[in-house]
């Protein structure tokens, strides 16, 4: 019998395999774990535990999942998605505002997305006063990351001021939430995201959206906007939404490759360093075209006085900061998935704040692009779930690794 132990192929778990490899004990202790095994971990009982684990359900696996994270991790996955789901929509609508009241400079909006990064500058120090830490040092790699992403922010807050000086706000959140589909691709190939077909479904359904939206274009036209102008603020918008895609993946390799994980310190520095590269970049296409000398005289013909004007000037940059700190804080807790679903997520409400203050016209293939955005993202999640429990298989088979017992 002992022989016959001695050449068979043990099935020890993980757990096993590191409480043996942490052990200075002697070598007779490691037979003996691994004589532990045999009975709890053999091919029979792999299937025994799959079986089990399937018929767990949903609701079992994510109350499993809950218990894992500590009450903070869950607090600040909370107010990252309540930021997204309300300062994006918030500021979309505040930028629409400035165009329909009188302003028309697309730099300066567009300047005003990344000017609140002192927002960002705030609660860095404050986290680091509170929490006794310091800063990430400064490398040239971290540098040039940082501004590869403020570039790219800047290109994406231009694309997208032009594209609400000249659409509705529901056709630019519709067309805006074909950044799912950008993201679900870039993340494919540059961060190695697993699909499966509901995913794959999902991109198919949003570009159909977008189409129709395209082909929809002569019913929502706005007073005053020739259909030059809506044919190129259509393209900039779904090019916006091609490099928001970009950005998205490349702030998670960023986590990735050099912040790390550590604490949510480094969401802070991600965000208020990228916020300054791209108001550096935003300030000197400004002063080029000499738009801060226009703000006095916006001010002035602005629907409702200099009051309102600035009163939209503040809380445009207000809320997006606050956006984007909660989609960066999304990639930090989560993955660009988490932060993709969310963009998309919050376009219902876009549209539906569009239609009430705005009177966006709402006919029916615009009606049925909200249908097809609404199905493209429950097949996304979908998707997303069925990969989770298939990564949850493949984890649990890793844990239980062959071993050949030593003799």
């Amino acid at each position: 019998m002992e022989a016959q132990k001695s050449d068979s192929v043990q099935y020890i778990p993980h757990d096993y395999g590191r409480r043996s490899e942490e052990s200075t004990g002697t070598e007779s202790q490691d037979k003996v774990w691994a004589m532990l095994s045999i009975e709890r971990t053999s091919p029979d009982q792999l299937k025994l535990e799959r079986r089990e684990r399937a018929s767990l359900g949903w609701k079992a696996r994510w109350v499993k999942f809950y218990r894992s994270k500590s009450w903070s991790y869950w607090m600040l996955l909370f107010l990252s998605s309540f930021a997204m789901m309300t300062a994006f929509p918030a500021s979309s609508l505040l930028t629409r505002l400035y165009y329909t009241n009188g302003a028309s400079s697309k730099w300066i909006i567009s300047w005003l997305a990344p000017a609140g990064s002192p927002i960002s500058a705030l609660f860095l120090i404050a986290n680091c006063v509170v929490q006794g830490e310091y800063p990430s040092l400064l490398t040239w790699e971290l540098t040039l990351a940082y501004a590869v992403i403020g570039f790219l922010s800047a290109v994406d807050n231009l694309m997208y001021a032009y594209a609400y000086a000249y659409l509705p706000v529901s056709t630019t959140s519709l067309l805006g939430s074909s950044s799912l589909a950008f993201t679900a691709i870039l993340a494919y190939f540059m961060v190695g995201q697993k699909y499966n077909s509901s995913i794959l479904n999902s991109v198919g359904i949003m570009t159909t959206a977008a189409v129709l939206l395209g082909l929809d274009s002569n019913s929502d036209l706005p007073f005053g906007v020739s259909s030059s102008q809506y044919s190129l603020g259509f393209f900039l918008d779904i090019g916006a939404s091609a490099v928001h895609g970009l950005i998205f993946t490349l702030s998670e390799l960023l986590f990735i490759k050099l912040l790390g994980r550590k604490s949510f310190r480094v969401v802070l520095e991600a965000q208020t360093a990228t916020s300054i590269f791209a108001t550096i970049f935003t300030t000197i296409g400004v002063l080029a075209a000499g738009d801060f000398q226009k703000i006095q005289t916006e001010a002035q013909n602005f629907k409702g006085g200099p009051g309102a004007y600035y009163e939209v000037f503040t809380w445009s940059a207000v809320s997006f900061q606050l956006g984007i700190l909660g989609s960066v804080g999304c990639l930090y807790l989560a993955n660009t998935l988490l932060a993709g679903v969310l963009n998309a997520a919050r376009v219902p409400a876009t549209t539906i704040g569009a239609v009430i203050i705005f009177h966006d016209p709402m006919g029916g293939i615009k009606i049925t692009a909200v249908v097809l955005t609404v199905w493209s993202l429950a097949s996304y999640l979908w998707g997303t779930r069925s990969l989770g429990q298939n990564e949850e298989n493949e984890a649990s088979e890793r844990r239980h690794q062959p071993v050949s017992n030593a003799t």
